[in-house]
């Protein structure tokens, strides 16, 4: 467990550290006349633009879908690294004859995930309504898999339900249980005070 929290980790600082690679980069292109990713380099005679450093702008986007590549890949692996660390949880809890009590509804037909919680904050409404590291997500609010198409949905959901509590429901240990999440602001960043992050399909 302590080996596979360590490896969680050095991913988590690894994906920190792209990510900010690639701001750094954005930033870049933005300074350069707003140019992003897709902007034209030459002007309507076909020659280099003069009023940006082509050079530049070329190494930066080259960088960006590299470090692109980079994340996506990264992300799989720390998906995957969440199921192991979900697992010898479980399997922890019951060599020791303690399964922790969920005080929450279960239901016995779980549904599909489409999303998984990789980090819970201390004292964010996410800690308070009973999210834990490794949950994957089966509904939230009036998202189910079937509605999931990106995480700007439950961006959304989240904007529009401040102050109210949403219905959610998670896998956990093969269990479905439901919980009840109220977005406001608090001490932290955002609304949540978690991480998620969508599944593979």
């Amino acid at each position: 467990m302590a080996a596979t929290m360590t490896k969680m980790n050095e991913l988590m600082k690894r994906r920190d550290e792209i990510e900010a690679e690639i701001k750094e980069l954005g930033d870049v292109l933005e300074s350069q006349g707003g140019v992003g990713m897709k902007g034209p380099l030459v002007d309507a005679e076909g020659f280099p633009r003069a009023d940006i450093d082509v050079y530049s702008v070329r190494h930066a986007r080259h960088h960006i879908i590299r470090l692109q590549n980079d994340h996506k890949a990264l992300m799989k692996e720390i998906e995957e690294e969440l199921y192991k660390i979900h697992a010898d949880a479980r399997m922890e809890r019951e060599m020791a004859g303690n399964q922790s009590p969920i005080p929450m509804e279960i239901e016995d037909i779980p549904q599909e995930p489409f999303a998984i919680v990789d980090r819970v904050d201390e004292g964010s409404p996410a800690l308070t309504a009973g999210l834990n590291v490794g949950d994957r997500i089966t509904q939230f609010g009036s998202i189910t898999k079937e509605k999931f198409q990106s995480l700007q949905n439950i961006g959304t959901v989240v904007q529009h339900s401040v102050g109210q509590s949403l219905a959610l429901k998670v896998l956990r240990d093969g269990t479905s249980v439901s919980l009840s999440l109220k977005p406001q602001p608090w001490s932290g960043k955002g609304l949540l005070g978690c991480n998620i992050l969508p599944l593979s399909r």
